[in-house]
C-alpha cells in the first residue's frame, strides 16, 4: 500500500481507503463478512475509513466502532457524514442552510455519530449535502469551529453532489473545509475542469467516491441486472440509465489490457490523477479487498491507456433518478 496526504491536515493515508455503504444500504450485507473485510484491508495497510450516519441510520458507524477497538495499535483515520435536517438526497439550490444544516442539527447529529461508534472524535466530519450558497450563512462555520475547539472533530469536509462538482468550488476556496468528497472516476472526469484545480491551489484533500460508477465500471452488469427488493440500486439503475451505463462499459472493455480486470484498470486510472489523496471503493468481500489494495502496489497506468481513457469522459446532469 502506498499513502499520500489528505490536503492540509498532513495525514498520510492510504491510496486505497474503505467507502462503508454497502455494509448497511445495500442488500446481501453480513456484518460479520463486513468485519472480516475490513480487518483484512486494516492487514493490508488500508487506514482511511467512510462511513455516514445515513449507512443503515448509524449501523455502519458502529462497525467502524467495532473495528477502531479491535486495533488499539494502529492509527486509523475515520470520515462520517451527519444527514441533512430534510433528509433529503441531493441537495438542491432551493434548500437553505436551516432546511439542511442548522447549528442544533449539527450539533445533535455530531453527537449520535460519536455514541454510534462509540469513540471520541472523529478525523473528518463532512456535509453529507452540500449547497455553496451556505456560505453566505456563517452559522455553519462557528457551530463546526466550536466542535473543532472542543477536539469532537478534527477537520471539516463537504461531499458533493452527483455530477455536479463546480458546487463545492467556492467552499474549497473559501479555506474553511479541509476535505472534499466527489464523484471521480473514467466516465465522471468533471472535477478536473475546475475542482481540483481550486483543491491543489488551497491545498484541500480530495476523497475519490463511487470509483466503479455504481458498479458499471466493474463490467459486470447487463441490460437485465436487478436487485432484490429495496435494494438502492433498483431506483439507480432505471433502463434509462442502465441501458446507456452498459453500453458505455461495453465501448470500454477492448481497453482493458491483458491481465488486467475492468475494476482494476478503473482504480489505476483513478490512481493516476495526484490530486487525489484516496479512493474510496465499497468492500464487503474478502477478496473484492485484497483485489482494490493490490491496486495501490501495481501503480497508474501506462500514460498510453490514461490518454485513450480520457476520451471516455461522459458528462451527465442530475436527474430525478441519479440521487
Amino acid at each position: 500500500m502506498k499513502y499520500r496526504k489528505l490536503g492540509r491536515t498532513n495525514w498520510e493515508v492510504s491510496e486505497i481507503g474503505y467507502g462503508m455503504w454497502g455494509m448497511a444500504g445495500w442488500t446481501g450485507s453480513d456484518d460479520d463478512e463486513s468485519m472480516q473485510s475490513m480487518q483484512k484491508a486494516v492487514d493490508l495497510g488500508c487506514n482511511f475509513f467512510d462511513t455516514a450516519w445515513g449507512y443503515g441510520s448509524g449501523k455502519s458507524e458502529s462497525l467502524l466502532g467495532e473495528l477502531i477497538r479491535a486495533n488499539p495499535q494502529k492509527r486509523l483515520y475515520t470520515a462520517t457524514k451527519m444527514p441533512p435536517k430534510n433528509f433529503k438526497w441531493p441537495s438542491r439550490r432551493e434548500y437553505s442552510l436551516d432546511d439542511c444544516f442548522p447549528p442544533d442539527h449539527i450539533q445533535r447529529f455530531v453527537d449520535n455519530s460519536l455514541k454510534n461508534a462509540g469513540i471520541d472524535s472523529y478525523d473528518i466530519m463532512q456535509f453529507h449535502t452540500w449547497e455553496d450558497l451556505w456560505l453566505e450563512d456563517d452559522r455553519w462555520v462557528k457551530k463546526m469551529m466550536d466542535l473543532k475547539s472542543q477536539g469532537v472533530i478534527h477537520s471539516i469536509g463537504i461531499s458533493i453532489n452527483r455530477w455536479e462538482p463546480w458546487n463545492g468550488v467556492k467552499a474549497v476556496k473559501s479555506g474553511i473545509i479541509d476535505a472534499i468528497q466527489v464523484i471521480y472516476n473514467i466516465f465522471d472526469q468533471n472535477p478536473k475542469d475546475e475542482l481540483f484545480p481550486a483543491c491543489r491551489e488551497h491545498n484541500v484533500g480530495v476523497i475519490a467516491r463511487v470509483p466503479f460508477d455504481e458498479g458499471t465500471l466493474t463490467g459486470t452488469l447487463t441490460k437485465d441486472s436487478t436487485w432484490p427488493e429495496g435494494d438502492w440500486r433498483n431506483t439507480y439503475f432505471v433502463p434509462e440509465n442502465l441501458n446507456s451505463s452498459v453500453d458505455h462499459a461495453e465501448d470500454l472493455k477492448p481497453l482493458v489490457p491483458e491481465g488486467m480486470t475492468m475494476p482494476e484498470m478503473a482504480l489505476r486510472f483513478i490512481l493516476g490523477e495526484p490530486t487525489v489523496s484516496t479512493i474510496i471503493p465499497g468492500m464487503r468481500k474478502l477478496n473484492h479487498v485484497e483485489a482494490n489494495i493490490a491496486t495501490s502496489d501495481a501503480g497508474i497506468l501506462s500514460e498510453e491507456l490514461m490518454k485513450e481513457l480520457e476520451k471516455h469522459r461522459w458528462d451527465r446532469e442530475p436527474t430525478e433518478w441519479s440521487q
